[in-house]
């Protein structure tokens, strides 16, 4: 089965290196599932032909704001609702989260509430799991169609599913904890408040639950998965 994947962002220069790109975690993440991918910079205007030329799609994470004026985001937004028309299985994580929502008719936002960084607990079919999460924006307004299957209390709406057509989760179950750390080192200095990178520093050596998570999106993409209402 082949997963497209479109990379919105890029990893920090600095980070590269060592951890790769975005589409490069989520190979790791998904490895071993019997899945081969290709990878589109769609955040580059790089952007597949069509829909079909995979038989699943995953939107990555990225620096930038859905509702940001940048020429790749109503490209890739009429690219999710061509996929959503023809039920091709879409899963967007972070910013792929929000994509997918926006181009639905939902909305997003930055916070009022600032941001969440670190490792956090949702609950999410049903019951807690902790992953780790990276992000000042979310969904503030549900599409149509869509099912709320997790929330916390800082992200009410961190994890949602379209009937067997998109599946989306606002934390990032690509992210370990050493990448995290990093980019609290380099990248959150000055910009998150420093008490709020100093605890969630401290959460780094407690494990997530990301395996789980690459479970939900390996039984969604073959059409196994089932929907568990929030």
């Amino acid at each position: 089965m082949r997963i497209g994947i479109l990379q919105t962002g890029h990893v920090p220069e600095t980070l590269r290196d060592a951890h790769g790109e975005y589409p490069d975690m989520f190979e790791q993440l998904l490895g071993g599932r019997g899945f081969d991918f290709r990878r589109w910079s769609v955040v580059d205007m790089q952007f597949p032909d069509s829909v079909d030329d995979a038989d699943g799609w995953l939107i990555t994470g990225s620096r930038h704001g859905a509702y940001d004026d940048l020429p790749f985001i109503k490209p890739l937004e009429q690219f999710v609702r061509d996929a959503y028309a023809k039920a091709v299985p879409m899963v967007g994580v972070c910013f792929g989260h929000q994509i997918i929502a926006q181009a639905l008719g939902g909305k997003v936002e930055k916070f009022s509430g600032g941001w969440s960084v670190g490792r956090q607990t949702y609950t999410l079919n049903g019951k807690e799991v902790a992953l780790n999460a990276w992000h000042q924006d979310q969904v503030t307004k549900l599409p149509e169609g869509a099912t709320v299957i997790g929330t916390s209390d800082f992200c009410p709406y961190a994890a949602l599913a379209y009937d067997d057509r998109a599946l989306t989760v606002q934390p990032h179950p690509e992210f370990d904890a050493e990448f995290t750390g990093k980019l609290i080192r380099e990248r959150g200095v000055g910009v998150v408040p420093d008490p709020l990178l100093k605890s969630a520093e401290a959460t780094l050596t407690t494990q997530t639950n990301s395996l789980e998570i690459a479970d939900m999106f390996t039984a969604f993409f073959k059409h196994s998965y089932k929907v568990h209402h929030a």
